[in-house]
């Protein structure tokens, strides 16, 4: 072989591996965010950026995110869908099924890592928890179980609740089975469950209409997407009617609930970012475990409970994850 070949040949095997980190740092990565809630306020918008950041992934630096929001309205989701696949991004990330399932709809070859799913497998997102196979992968929610435990704290954070109302949409994945479990709580601590449905954003004023009707005391408030666009005025509502109100998020805990029970966000989004450096660094999103949350957490906020005129239990706020005065 010819010397000034080998010199050559061996130059560029031993550069190669570095030439590609190099350029592996280099590359500036697209992420799109699909989400059917408002533009403003999102909990994903706080979390997310932070998470990839921990990871070196720094907007401006080596990273571009495309926000897509429908604004509470669900028809718009393929469009936005679409648009972010136009783009050409290297994974979207979604919350709510809605959005996931628009997402796949548009895409069977850009990774889609979801959070805060319910029953992925029951509606056709991935073949198994463990082998989700396709381009779909990510973070369900909290157990149904989880409704029953609201219903739970929410009358041992105010003994005085006998009626409490339920605005959701039992047509959402997850959430007839989770009324179930609500049901089963209520029962056992002498509770009436006030089941008050909203599928459609004109649902929602005659069901609060109906809550006052049957004289509810408490609320317990299950938000799909086009219920988050339509908060202020749920929580208005609330506040109105001085209705000790508990969520499954964190999100609305500032602008009014009294309590929250759910999934720790920050960690779920630190393992949404996790599955976007797995993903950017050559895994596929079929061979990554779907994983569901491990942390919880209980959030009082007793700015609202004073405004309610009620005080919180000491035990109850000994259990809290965090308190906000």
């Amino acid at each position: 072989m010819d010397r000034r070949v080998f010199v050559a040949g061996s130059i560029a095997l031993l550069a190669g591996p570095h030439a590609a980190e190099a350029e592996q740092a280099r590359k500036v990565w697209r992420i799109g965010v699909l989400s059917a809630g408002p533009r403003q306020g999102t909990i994903s918008q706080q979390l997310l950026p932070k998470a990839l950041r921990e990871l070196g992934y720094v907007e401006g630096e080596n990273l571009i995110i495309d926000w897509r929001f429908a604004e509470g309205d669900r028809a718009r989701l393929p469009e936005l869908a679409s648009e972010l696949v136009q783009l050409k991004v290297d994974a979207i990330v979604t919350t709510f099924n809605s959005e996931a399932l628009a997402a796949r709809q548009a895409t069977t070859t850009i990774p889609i890592v979801m959070t805060g799913t319910w029953d992925p497998v029951g509606i056709g997102l991935v073949a198994s928890l463990s082998h989700p196979g396709g381009n779909v992968t990510g973070m369900t929610t909290q157990p149904v179980e989880f409704a029953g435990k609201q219903i739970e704290l929410l009358k041992q954070a105010v003994p005085q609740v006998s009626r409490v109302a339920v605005l959701w949409d039992p047509t959402y994945p997850g959430f007839a089975a989770g009324y179930k479990h609500a049901e089963m709580a209520a029962r056992a601590l002498g509770v009436v469950l006030q089941s008050h449905e909203v599928r459609q954003p004109t649902d929602i004023e005659p069901a609060l209409a109906r809550i006052v009707r049957d004289n509810a005391n408490g609320l317990a408030i299950w938000p799909t997407n086009f219920m988050v666009v339509q908060m202020p005025r749920m929580l208005e509502f609330a506040t109105q009617r001085r209705l000790p109100t508990m969520f499954p998020s964190t999100t609305f805990m500032r602008t009014g609930a009294l309590m929250a029970y759910g999934v720790n966000q920050a960690e779920q989004y630190r393992r949404i970012a996790a599955f976007i450096d797995k993903i950017l660094k050559g895994a596929h999103p079929g061979d990554l475990p779907v994983e569901q949350p491990t942390k919880f957490e209980l959030i009082i906020n007793l700015k609202t409970a004073k405004a309610l005129g009620l005080t919180v239990p000491p035990s109850v706020l000994a259990r809290a994850d965090q308190v906000i005065e």
